[in-house]
């Protein structure tokens, strides 16, 4: 199969959606008050055999919108110093880190001949509820997600491996995972594109999506 198959096949696994992994680390639950600290996006593509599996990662720390409410028991639980030098220096605008994410995830979409990407998360619907605030306060016309449609690998690993919490989940699926990196944007992000591929990659072994069929159909084509 040539390279270009497997984009038609990208195409074609999630009717014409491309899989986008996200993360954010926040100040709190509350997506229409609380920052947005940590956001971090990896883009998935898909090898000759039709597996699914990461390709590149964009991740940025994220000053606080103006007015942005921070609970204290947020930064205890993810570790984050707002207040760190270093982190300030590489700190985005929302509005900045959003493009940053964006751009990539656009050509991506083309490049798998996709027509929108669709969120990928770790309990998804956070995730998704922050970034559409984020695009909404951003003032953003041209989001390359789908505005409610999401995977969420909580439930997906909830179904195969019996597990829900990432760490667990991971480890079920032969994944290492390591506790101390947890809890920032880029770890966790990487570590649940992993468990997506996974997931997704042992359905198709076991013959949940017939590969050999598609590839008949492209050769017919």
């Amino acid at each position: 199969m040539t390279e270009a198959n497997a984009h038609v096949l990208m195409a074609q696994r999630f009717r014409s959606f491309l899989p986008v992994v996200v993360d954010m680390e926040t100040g709190g639950f509350n997506a229409e008050r609380d920052a947005i600290l940590e956001i971090a996006a990896v883009t998935l593509t898909m090898d000759a055999q039709g597996n699914l599996l990461p390709d590149a990662t964009y991740a940025f720390h994220v000053e606080p919108f103006e007015g942005a409410n921070i609970e204290q028991a947020a930064l205890d639980f993810t570790g984050i110093d707002i207040d760190n030098p270093l982190r300030k220096r590489m700190a985005l605008m929302e509005s900045q880190a959003l493009g940053e994410i964006f751009r990539p995830v656009r050509k991506a979409i083309k490049a798998n001949q996709c027509t929108r990407a669709i969120l990928v998360g770790h309990n998804a619907s956070f995730d998704h509820g922050f970034l559409n605030a984020a695009v909404n306060r951003c003032g953003i016309k041209r989001n390359p997600f789908h505005p409610f449609s999401s995977f969420d690998t909580a439930t997906l690993s909830g179904l195969v491996y019996g597990q829900t919490v990432l760490a667990r989940a991971c480890r079920a699926a032969g994944i290492e995972f390591d506790n101390s990196a947890a809890h920032s944007a880029r770890y966790d992000t990487e570590r649940t594109a992993e468990l997506f591929c996974a997931i997704v990659n042992r359905f198709k072994d076991m013959g949940g999506w017939d590969l050999a069929q598609r590839e008949q159909g492209m050769e017919g084509d």
